[in-house]
């Protein structure tokens, strides 16, 4: 920043960030961005009315006690706080809850560690609604809505984006939210690695007679594991992994016979069930960028990558991108660096790179020693569980490593 000329150009740009991608990272990073005092302007293809919908979809979110620390940091949790319901505990059984030859492999219990409930499920409509509603409560942020990027251009003094429309915005720092098949990711020439695992998530809201107690379940059968995870009132969240075929035959019966698949699997330890939202799937891969920055730009959630739902760190692991990013560009901002430099963009490559492939090998790792009904392999698993259940220091940490409270956290997720 010891050159005038270039110190000039930076203070022309309109903006200091251009996050495209407006789901659930880039208005966040967005508000992050803005207690700093930077100006970001987020570009999203949906309609406003579209992310503001208020109805139940059937999604939602196991958010760790590190992700609800950064929301609460943000001023949203008091808004979301009604609306999410605490995980007191975590249930891992190899098999289906309720049956006599089940093992219950791992039991993580709150009461363990001092920091609260490990996480909190919330619903995606009102999770998206109040962080939209931040967005328009802010001076520093401005929104461009049912805007598709088509052109993007980077330089050493700035970015640059061109919208179908023709509207051109000019930033500090370009900031790729916008899913697995990022076009921010693509135009820099990012490209991926991964594969696909032939299976696919079939994902629901349930209801159920009896109440869940704020327990989550998660029980790995043949095909792939189910999750069961709480949600408000007597409703639980079912992200139900399946083979290829399979999967595509369930999604296509009628509610009624999807449900007569579905209650052999969860078993009756919650009494009655019925469907309490629509259903959706997507298919599971790996997905990671080959990096994380490029000149001028940076990637967040899924545009970074993408893992097996296995332990529910999808949002989790956005989130911490968002916040390790806030964290470098703002330290640096303080100390009048030019914060979307080479320099100061790989320490944020640096921090989430290696957390990042942690994760998903450990998923990956997971997945296959968990998606079969090998006799050999489940003994071993089982014997696993059973170890790490037995060892109350092990377990204490494997508590505080679902609830994100481990590693190098950014100032936003810290107590």
């Amino acid at each position: 920043m010891d050159n005038p000329a270039r110190a000039a150009i930076l203070r022309l740009m309109e903006h200091d960030l251009i996050i495209v991608g407006g789901g659930l990272n880039g208005p966040a990073l967005a508000l992050a961005a803005a207690q700093a005092g930077l100006t970001s302007c987020v570009v999203d293809a949906l309609p406003l009315a579209t992310r503001q919908d208020a109805e139940f979809d059937g999604r939602s979110y196991a958010l760790a006690r590190s992700s609800q620390r950064m929301l609460d940091r943000l001023d949203l949790w008091e808004a979301l706080r009604d609306h999410a319901q605490p995980m007191a505990q975590i249930k891992v059984s190899d098999g289906r809850v309720g049956d006599a030859g089940v093992f219950l492999g791992l039991h993580f219990d709150s009461a363990e560690i001092e920091d609260g409930p490990m996480g909190f499920m919330v619903e995606d409509r009102y999770l998206r609604r109040v962080l939209l509603a931040a967005l328009d409560g802010s001076d520093l942020i401005t929104q461009r809505a049912e805007a598709m990027v088509v052109a993007q251009e980077t330089r050493p003094e700035g970015a640059s984006v061109t919208l179908a429309d023709g509207e051109r915005l000019t930033g500090r720092l370009l900031v790729g939210a916008d899913g697995q098949k990022s076009g921010v990711a693509t135009r820099a020439g990012i490209r991926r690695m991964g594969w696909g695992y032939g299976q696919v998530a079939l994902v629901c809201a349930i209801a159920h007679e009896q109440p869940h107690g704020g327990v989550a379940h998660q029980l790995f059968l043949p095909a792939g594991p189910l999750a069961i995870l709480p949600l408000t009132g007597n409703r639980s969240s079912i992200v139900w992994s399946e083979r290829d075929g399979r999967a595509q035959a369930i999604n296509a019966l009628p509610d009624a016979e999807y449900l007569q698949v579905l209650r052999p699997r969860f078993g009756d330890f919650l009494g009655e069930i019925s469907l309490a939202g629509a259903r959706y799937t997507y298919p599971l891969s790996l997905s990671l960028a080959r990096a994380f920055t490029a000149e001028r730009v940076a990637l967040v959630g899924d545009a970074a990558h993408r893992m097996h739902p296995i332990a529910g760190q999808g949002l989790n692991a956005g989130l911490r991108d968002v916040a390790a990013l806030a964290h470098v560009i703002t330290h640096a901002a303080r100390r009048g660096e030019d914060f979307a430099s080479p320099g100061v963009l790989s320490r944020y490559a640096q921090w989430r790179r290696f957390d990042t492939a942690s994760l998903a090998t450990s998923t990956d790792l997971f997945n296959r020693l968990f998606s079969n009904d090998n006799p050999l392999l489940r003994l071993g698993r089982d014997l696993g569980m059973a170890a790490i259940n037995a060892a109350p220091g092990l377990r204490r940490s494997f508590i505080r490593e679902a609830a994100g409270l481990t590693g190098d956290l950014p100032d936003l997720m810290r107590a």
